[in-house]
């Protein structure tokens, strides 16, 4: 898959837009990690990324209590969420990664156990710069 170009977003909206731009760049068994602090737009982006994939935005949430929902639009696609995960190995444990495999993994607070994410996954980073503004880069692990 071909990096997108860094971005900077003006309103949710626009990062909403650009994730539904990712979703025509991904395929079954691709794993999508995002980095950012509290309230800088990792869901709204899978939201976009869903709805690009045929999914209802509205029904996507942070799995924080779950650590895991499940979509299904033209993939299957995997909701993690790592928030209350201290330790990479208590990722390792929950055997969360066997899923990869299979439909496209979106992995919010991807940073807490970035080792374990597949050498090829795509790193989204996400950084607020302005109030309604984010800066976002796109990488490899």
């Amino acid at each position: 898959m071909k990096l997108p170009e860094d971005r900077i977003t003006h309103s949710s909206a626009e990062t909403e837009m650009l994730g539904e731009e990712l979703s025509r760049l991904l395929g079954n068994g691709d794993v999508v990690g995002f980095i950012g602090d509290l309230g800088t737009g990792k869901t709204t982006m899978i939201k976009g990324i869903a709805c690009g994939l045929g999914i209802d935005p509205n029904e996507v949430s942070s799995p924080s209590f779950a650590l895991i929902h499940e979509y299904i639009g033209r993939f299957a696609v995997h909701h993690i969420d790592l928030y209350r995960i201290e330790r990479p190995s208590e990722v390792a444990e929950l055997g969360l990664w066997e899923i990869f495999d299979d439909g496209i993994s979106l992995v919010e607070w991807a940073d807490r156990a970035l080792e374990l994410l597949p050498k090829n996954a795509l790193v989204v980073r996400i950084e607020r710069t302005a109030p309604a503004e984010r800066r976002i880069e796109f990488g490899r692990k």
